[in-house]
């Protein structure tokens, strides 16, 4: 639909009076700043920190759990370390250290971290995956320093490479 030939012409004149006239209005900086004002008062802004809710929050880390995780196990190259070596904790579990077994060792209280991460992930550190499974996910849980260094892997004892 064209606007020019639509319009009544008798109206035309009157339109762009109606245009010059308020193209040369505008309103006093003192209301602006008043609404403006009004409108902050009432839509506060909210920290940083409650823009994400709960579940978004509660991805979000275990997302960057898994990928420091993937990143870790990546960085680790086999062949590079020797042969791989195991570690057992008091709780029986077996360890595959991503560290020399004097570090681990004096390390005082290391810690326990539990993520998922993908089965492709695990040729990173030498274990064999299928290519029928390898894009399936496996729990696994991470012996990590004081500073945060990760020291070994273990998988849960539930699922297997």
């Amino acid at each position: 639909m064209d606007m020019d030939t639509d319009r009544d012409p008798q109206l035309q004149a009157h339109f762009d009076a109606l245009r010059a006239g308020v193209a040369s209005m505008s309103s006093p900086p003192a209301v602006e700043q008043a609404l403006l004002a009004a409108f902050a008062r009432q839509h506060t802004p909210r920290p940083w920190y409650r823009r994400l809710s709960l579940p978004q929050w509660g991805m979000a880390g275990v997302g960057s759990g898994a990928v420091a995780l993937l990143a870790l196990l990546l960085l680790v190259q086999p062949g590079t370390h020797g042969p791989v070596q195991l570690i057992t904790r008091d709780d029986g579990g077996t360890f595959l250290a991503l560290e020399p077994l004097d570090r681990i060792e004096q390390e005082p209280a290391p810690r326990m971290v539990e993520t998922e991460l993908p089965r492709s992930a695990l040729t990173a550190i030498g274990l064999p995956v299928s290519p029928e499974t390898a894009g399936e996910s496996v729990r696994a849980e991470m012996l990590v320093a004081a500073d945060g260094a990760p020291l070994a892997v273990r998988l849960s004892t539930n699922q297997s490479p």
